[in-house]
């Protein structure tokens, strides 16, 4: 028998309990529910009201622990609106797909006028072949020859609606109670729903929450602290994720857990140190730490060319790049919102580096460092020979970026995302995410930015 899909599909702006109660039903029924935030559409114009990747962060805390749901945040990264036909298109070598409806979507079927037939493209033929669970409410009277020639009914009673939580949210009334409490405490974190621009960073405490622990097993230090933090567990249900290693080791945690939302808070066993807290100031004082700074930080969206031509997708929170594989340099051509701004780049490499990661190889290279939540990144040439003199471009948030290699057969690279080889590449195409970001928590002392002016001012 067929795998089932439940094509969950919406705005979830935000994404509320109600979502998350018709998810779970959906999940009773079905093998998977496949849910799809949608990027701009020019019917819902409030869609835009949050940055996608606020509402990425939002979905993923509301439906992550939800045993058969999987949140696609496609359009949301690439900020497209993908078409019904489309997704149908795409899902349906994994599953059997059913396109999840209200009743209200099926009125008027008989006489083809329902919403599917005008309101969806290629409606009148999705309606003939596609299969759809349509959600019903108690006391709700449908027409029987109104329902598409392939359906199933799910009756269900969940009051609800984004519009009463932005409601509430923008009239400062109270929104716990249609939220679920990791995204309620987010949404606050930020201030998102407001009618102002969205913070990047606040002021909060860590206090009375539980964590889940990540060490580094090649750090004795960091195991020998487990011990430390063990009181203040819960693997099961964490509201952040405590790294103990160094730098190194945060890294290898957020490409693991980023997608779990969580605030990652890390104390330094290692050297630099510079996404962690220190120990002595940790120690210091009663855990979990009252007084922090959490910080939202983007990662970059990367689309890697191989040797034989497919595309590979990955995301990095430091630093991506391409270098020299053999002796000789490396012949470069590099892009910038695909005007060519380096015809030929002589050098062993080049990097792109968000700001959190311009400390790291960025800074060795001679770019000096960003603010964290400074609205820009960074692309840096490695030992460059031609053109002369060149080192490094401050880029906007919006560039997109695109380094190809001239000769891949005499001078071939690889690339490298946050330090983990992906093999011979022929280019790599890079922007900031628009739906992948991580939060770092800090002590409120000792900051992100404090750690950068100690850097600028070699202190």
């Amino acid at each position: 028998m067929a795998r089932r899909m439940a094509l969950f599909g919406g705005s979830f702006n935000p994404p509320g309990l109600h979502h998350l109660r018709i998810a779970e039903v959906l999940a009773r029924e079905f093998d998977e529910v496949r849910i799809v935030p949608c990027g701009p559409r020019p019917d819902k114009p409030e869609v835009n009201s949050v940055p996608s990747a606020f509402r990425a962060a939002l979905c993923d805390l509301t439906f992550g622990c939800l045993k058969g749901a999987v949140v696609d945040l496609f359009d949301l990264e690439q900020d497209t609106f993908t078409r019904n036909h489309a997704l149908e298109e795409r899902y349906q070598a994994e599953a059997e797909v059913w396109h999840v409806v209200g009743a209200d979507w099926i009125e008027g079927g008989a006489q083809h006028r329902s919403a599917i037939h005008t309101g969806w493209e290629k409606g009148p033929e999705l309606w003939q072949r596609s299969r759809f669970a349509i959600l019903t409410r108690p006391g709700h009277t449908m027409d029987a020859a109104d329902l598409p020639p392939n359906h199933v009914l799910i009756p269900l009673e969940i009051p609800g609606s984004s519009t009463l939580i932005r409601d509430s949210l923008l009239h400062r009334r109270a929104a716990d109670h249609l939220l679920t409490k990791k995204a309620h405490r987010y949404i606050n974190r930020y201030g998102l729903y407001r009618g102002t621009n969205p913070a990047t960073w606040s002021r909060g405490t860590l206090e009375d929450l539980k964590c889940m622990i990540q060490t580094d097993p090649r750090n004795g230090k960091s195991v020998n602290w487990r011990d430390k933090f063990q009181p203040h567990v819960n693997e099961d249900a964490p509201d952040f994720i405590l790294t103990l290693g160094g730098d190194g080791a945060m890294l290898r945690c957020i490409r693991e857990y980023w997608r779990k939302r969580l605030p990652f808070f890390g104390v330094n066993a290692g050297h630099v140190g510079f996404l962690m807290n220190a120990p002595d100031q940790v120690f210091e004082q009663s855990f979990p730490p009252t007084e922090v700074i959490f910080r939202q930080l983007p990662q970059i969206y990367i689309e890697m060319e191989t040797e034989t031509g497919e595309i590979i997708q990955d995301y990095a929170f430091n630093d991506a790049w391409v270098e020299r594989s053999t002796s000789q340099s490396a012949w470069l051509e590099v892009k910038v919102n695909g005007i060519s701004r380096l015809p030929k780049l002589v050098s062993d490499g080049a990097l792109v580096s968000t700001a959190a990661g311009s400390t790291a190889y960025a800074r060795a290279m001679g770019a000096s460092p960003l603010l964290a939540d400074t609205p820009a990144w960074l692309l840096v040439g490695s030992n460059v020979l031609e053109p002369a003199h060149w080192k490094s471009a401050l880029l906007s948030s919006d560039t997109s970026v695109e380094i190809l290699n001239l000769e891949c057969d005499k001078r071939p690279t690889t690339a490298y995302v946050d330090g983990v080889s992906q093999g011979a590449v022929r280019s790599i195409r890079a922007r900031l995410s628009r739906a992948a970001a991580v939060e770092l928590v800090f002590l409120a002392n000792r900051d992100m930015a404090e750690k950068i002016a100690g850097i600028q001012f070699m202190r």
